[in-house]
């Protein structure tokens, strides 16, 4: 008999990203396809994306069987995550709770201090090899010391073993599209469409000390095959009407051979889809003389990187950019019809009222469609960590999530970071919001007045309406866009 394991997302929701979709979790279907490979039964449940709360989460969890339980979390999500651990075990304790992520990759030590009762087990780094071995070798009652990237917590004694080597062909990672409840998903900016999440490549081999992902891909870089890619593009267009892609690796372009393929099999095809993306800004620099390929591909929306507008910043955080590189590569986006979403990072400990007002000044120079304003947040495994950690003043997980600030500045209250996050976003829109209404290309402009009405509808923007309000300076975007 085939015993089943539940993957569930947290009941975790923050910031302005859920405003514009529903976004699948990729990893589950990579797992998911992993361990039903291994004889298993997966069953995935996105309580996340189904705005579902810990008491729908209990009803759930009554109403199906399941021998295990896995979750994943980043550092913002662990509280909803280790409520959703605690729910297992007071419902079953015989339930095998397994957890994996960037958070519990780099702080097992703490998790397992100070919540064994509800983690049984830490899979750490790349997880498509290691669930399999670990759920095959508990049911055949083998030994778990030959099991790579497995923590575990025995006889009140922490026992991990050596990393599990990076998988070299990422196509050969089974998958489990069937059991996406494509009905969640979609991308509200584009009415009627049903969103996917795909994966290119994995890793980045840069240094910024803010990031995580470097470090949990140990600075390496694995790309996919640009014709299984869009083999795979092609086949969730045709067997479950996917017409929007989220690109969700940290840096699909960095080979700029494989990526045009990549261009060049998507046009080939003409497949009419849409794809939404990140990468650096010097490469949209290299690859000027092929950004007519991005737009006819099928990309539409581009996130870049720039964190900080001012050259002594970028250098410390290791952010191996030129500041004058980011206008260039953001007008050179918009002269092929495509949205640039960038953002800004401020709250750093040197920090003033009048350095935060240069970077909204910066921020409306560079000009791009979206601006995110950002509370530095250095995760407690960043390499920033310990040069900011005398400045940390939050240490509830759940607020370590770029929107609430967790260090106070030199000159700065937290109340005066957090309205100054506000301003930045009341400053740059106010601005930015006309040209919006007056753009003479149609698609762009409905494409921007949809999502700004779906950011004013988000919860954490709707203290900065206030705040626009009581000052006397709001402006109704709102009617404005009618």
């Amino acid at each position: 008999m085939k015993k089943n394991i539940l993957f569930i997302t947290p009941p975790y929701h923050a910031g302005v990203v859920e405003s514009a979709g529903r976004w699948m979790p990729l990893s589950f279907v990579y797992l998911a396809g992993s361990v039903r490979k291994a004889g298993f039964k997966p069953i995935i449940y996105d309580a996340m994306s189904k705005q579902h709360d810990i008491e729908d989460i209990r009803e759930y969890l009554l109403s199906i069987d399941f021998d295990y339980l896995a979750i994943t979390s980043i550092t913002s999500s662990l509280p909803a995550s280790l409520d959703v651990l605690a729910l297992v075990k007071e419902i079953n304790p015989k339930v095998v709770t397994i957890m994996g992520g960037v958070h519990p990759t780099f702080c097992y030590e703490e998790l397992f201090k100070e919540h064994n009762n509800k983690i049984d087990f830490i899979i750490y780094g790349e997880g498509e090899l290691v669930l399999p071995k670990l759920l095959l070798n508990l049911e055949n009652n083998i030994p778990l010391d030959e099991i790579r990237g497995l923590i575990r917590f025995e006889n009140s004694k922490l026992i991990k073993a050596p990393h599990q080597p990076f998988i070299d062909d990422l196509d050969s990672i089974p998958t489990a599209w069937d059991l996406i409840d494509w009905e969640d998903y979609s991308y509200f900016v584009i009415p009627g469409s049903r969103l996917a999440a795909i994966s290119t490549s994995r890793g980045c081999t840069h240094d910024c000390t803010f990031c995580s992902q470097q470090k949990f891909w140990q600075n390496t870089w694995r790309a996919r095959y640009p014709e299984k890619i869009v083999e795979e593009i092609e086949m969730l267009k045709t067997e479950f009407g996917v017409n929007v892609f989220l690109i969700v690796d940290e840096y699909p372009t960095n080979e700029r051979q494989r990526w045009e393929k990549f261009l060049d099999l998507l046009i080939q095809k003409d497949l009419d889809i849409y794809l939404l993306m990140e990468t650096r800004v010097e490469d949209i620099v290299r690859d000027e003389d092929i950004l007519w390929k991005y737009r006819k591909a099928g990309i539409i929306h581009i996130y870049i990187g720039i964190e900080a507008t001012d050259q002594e910043t970028l250098d410390l955080i290791k952010k191996d950019l030129n500041v004058e590189l980011s206008k260039r590569a953001i007008d050179l986006i918009h002269s092929h019809g495509m949205i640039t979403e960038t953002s800004f990072v401020i709250g750093f400990p040197w920090d003033t009222k009048e350095s935060i007002d240069r970077t909204v000044a910066l921020a409306q120079h560079y000009g791009p469609d979206f601006a995110h304003f950002l509370a530095i947040t250095p995760w407690p495994y960043a390499d920033i960590y310990n040069e900011m950690k005398n400045n940390i003043v939050v240490f509830d997980y759940s607020k370590y999530n770029l929107v609430e600030p967790i260090i106070k500045p030199n000159s700065m209250t937290l109340d005066e970071v957090r309205n100054s996050i506000l301003n930045c976003y009341r400053k740059y829109y106010m601005k930015k919001a006309p040209i919006y209404y007056k753009m003479k290309d149609s698609f762009k402009k409905d494409y921007l007045k949809r999502s700004m009405h779906l950011i004013m509808k988000n919860s954490f923007l709707s203290d900065l309406i206030k705040t626009m309000q009581r000052s006397g300076d709001f402006i109704d975007m709102k009617g404005m866009f009618k």
